[in-house]
């Protein structure tokens, strides 16, 4: 999986004074993070929109901020959107430590098909979308597959305490959920 980069610049004019920017095609960000000292930053709105659909919440973006030799590591926390336009109005960026655990939720798939489906009148009920979960940065999975094709029988489940992620991935969900 190819590594993401994000460029962007800091930014002087805040308040009411972006709409400006925004119609020459860019996009408001806000980094901050634990021990960093927030920043507004900009960027080009084309390049945020194809940088932020890639990563989610859950994968890491190297962030170039202009004049800076070095590049940050950061997780995208919020997007906020125009709901008519879909334009983007502002994006949080959380920079994050890579020696230290974070917490991070990340969305459950189901894959496989389950034998009791074969059934007309049965369906299967996904109780948790997401799972919180605590790794270190560079270990963020994109993704938890959730293999059904062990639920053979009316009433059968999986549990958060069935499910095993390698690493030092641990799971803070109730293990009965």
């Amino acid at each position: 999986m190819e590594q993401l980069e994000l460029a962007a610049v800091k930014r002087s004019v805040t308040g009411k004074k972006v709409r400006f920017l925004r119609r020459k095609g860019l996009a408001m960000a806000h980094l901050y993070g634990n021990g960093v000292t927030s920043e507004s930053l900009e960027g080009d709105s084309v390049q945020f929109r194809k940088v932020l659909t890639e990563a989610g919440k859950t994968r890491l973006i190297q962030l170039h901020v202009g004049g800076e030799q070095t590049h940050r590591n950061v997780l995208v926390r919020e997007i906020q959107q125009d709901p008519l336009t879909r334009q983007l109005v502002h994006v949080d960026l959380y920079e994050v430590s890579m020696t230290e655990k974070i917490e991070v939720q990340v969305p459950i798939v189901m894959v496989g098909d389950a034998p009791a489906m074969k059934t007309k009148d049965l369906m299967i009920s996904q109780e948790l979308d997401t799972l919180n979960v605590e790794c270190f940065p560079n270990q963020i999975p994109n993704q938890i597959e959730v293999d059904v094709t062990a639920l053979a029988e009316l009433n059968q489940a999986v549990h958060v305490k069935d499910l095993t992620l390698g690493g030092e991935i641990g799971i803070l969900n109730d293990p009965e959920q």
